[in-house]
């Protein structure tokens, strides 16, 4: 009988190819996503349809108000999300996109269900390399939580389940993340990485995660599928 795996999906790219990664290690997908107050709606949409792509058993979406928290671009109309920024300037700073304590969150659903299900493996796309300088992206971060997760759970102490938060792609640049991706069969253009996207759902083509995904199909040698919302610079 097949294991399950919970896999954290936000529709994006990176996350896709977790997804893609654990069904080919033979795992039963549960997928879980949230609709946590983001600006926009499309990344579940894309969520839904790589779930169904990929034949997710199940696809949860879970609903966190963090936008009575705010703090990020993402959460609070009143903060823009930056533009036509360098790889330097991304790395300068942790940018006001980083979503308050997110990663921490969405990850304590995934051990709840986790631990109802009998779940051990929990996936996650986090990336230490072509990223935009998040801490909760940080090996060290899900090195500790992971140790938290063992101590926290009545699984953990009964010694029933070892939970393992999975991270095949900390390590690798975006490119490497795409190649992995297609050797998989993923189709990327049904994803959605877009932090400020059109009232149409298409890319803007210049936030960070825009920039990082483009620079990723470039350096990766691929076609982008990604719709932009107007004709892009090189």
């Amino acid at each position: 009988m097949s294991k399950k795996a919970i896999v954290l999906s936000s529709g994006g790219l990176d996350s896709t190819t977790v997804m893609a990664i654990a069904k080919q290690e033979g795992f039963e997908i549960c997928s879980l996503s949230f609709f946590y107050g983001q600006r926009h709606a499309y990344e579940l949409k894309a969520a839904e349809k790589v779930a169904d792509a990929l034949g997710a058993v199940r696809h949860l979406v879970v609903n966190v108000d963090l936008k009575k928290i705010g703090g990020s671009a993402l959460t609070d109309d009143h903060i823009s999300v930056p533009k036509s920024r360098s790889k330097q300037e991304m790395s300068e700073e942790i940018p006001v996109t980083y979503v308050p304590a997110r990663n921490t969150i969405f990850l304590s659903y995934s051990l709840a269900w986790a631990e109802v299900l009998g779940v051990s493996d929990i996936f996650i796309g986090v990336n230490a390399v072509d990223y935009s300088g998040y801490p909760d992206c940080r090996p060290e971060y899900i090195e500790a939580y992971e140790r938290m997760a063992n101590l926290a759970t009545k699984a953990g102490v009964e010694g029933r389940t070892k939970i393992k938060i999975r991270t095949p792609l900390i390590s690798l640049t975006k490119a490497q993340i795409i190649r992995k991706g297609i050797e998989l069969g993923v189709d990327y253009s049904m994803t959605h990485s877009c932090y400020d996207p059109s009232p149409e759902g298409l890319a803007c083509g210049h936030c960070d995660s825009c920039i990082l995904r483009k620079k990723g199909f470039a350096e990766a040698n691929a076609p982008d599928p990604t719709r932009y919302s107007q004709v892009l610079r090189s």
